[in-house]
């Protein structure tokens, strides 16, 4: 048990009156906070660039061949969810991110695995990213249309953010098939 809490950053856990042992866990907290926000910002900023490229150098122009058939950049509006699902819905979606935006801040408090503050900053980041285009692009606050550019052939359109989520997703179905919870601390079913 000491090799799993060592790899997945487990707290030792301190008796019911020992202020001083609570005390030097917050910190630690405090550094998977600082670990999330930090990936949330990166991950975030990096969507933002690319967007402002596409939309600056690639929109209303043609596709760009990255990868001969099998991958090209092309700049796509998507009012909906992944792959295009749910167009006439748009504010629903921004809705939707803002709540995980708000759990992922909430949930925050009481992180003390790094792992899950690098998955949860990943999904912060992807959700920013894309909810900044629903609050601010075309057409309007709320029904916005996400920039989407790195189109894979055969599959759908997506963008950095969307990268993000899904990476964050994928690594959170990972920690919970391998019972590690956000505080740290490990279950078995």
């Amino acid at each position: 048990m000491a090799e799993a809490e060592r790899v997945i950053g487990t707290p030792d856990m301190p008796d019911v009156g020992d202020e001083a042992a609570a005390s030097a866990d917050r910190p630690r907290g405090r550094h998977r906070v600082a670990v999330l926000l930090s990936i949330a910002i990166v991950a975030y900023l990096i969507d933002l660039v690319t967007k402002t490229i596409v939309v600056k150098k690639l929109e209303g122009q043609p596709s760009i061949e990255v990868i001969g058939d099998l991958l090209r950049f092309e700049a796509v509006r998507n009012s909906g969810a992944a792959f295009g699902i749910g167009e006439a819905y748009t504010a629903v979606f921004t809705v939707i991110a803002s709540t995980v935006i708000l759990v992922i801040i909430r949930l925050a408090r009481k992180l003390y695995s790094l792992p899950w503050a690098v998955a949860l900053g990943l999904l912060l980041g992807g959700a920013l990213g894309n909810l900044t285009d629903r609050i601010f692009r075309a057409p309007g606050v709320f029904e916005g249309a996400v920039v989407d550019f790195i189109a894979p052939a055969h599959f759908a359109v997506f963008n950095l953010a969307d990268t993000a989520i899904v990476s964050g997703g994928v690594l959170i179905v990972i920690l919970s098939f391998k019972g590690l919870d956000p505080d740290g601390t490990v279950h078995k079913d």
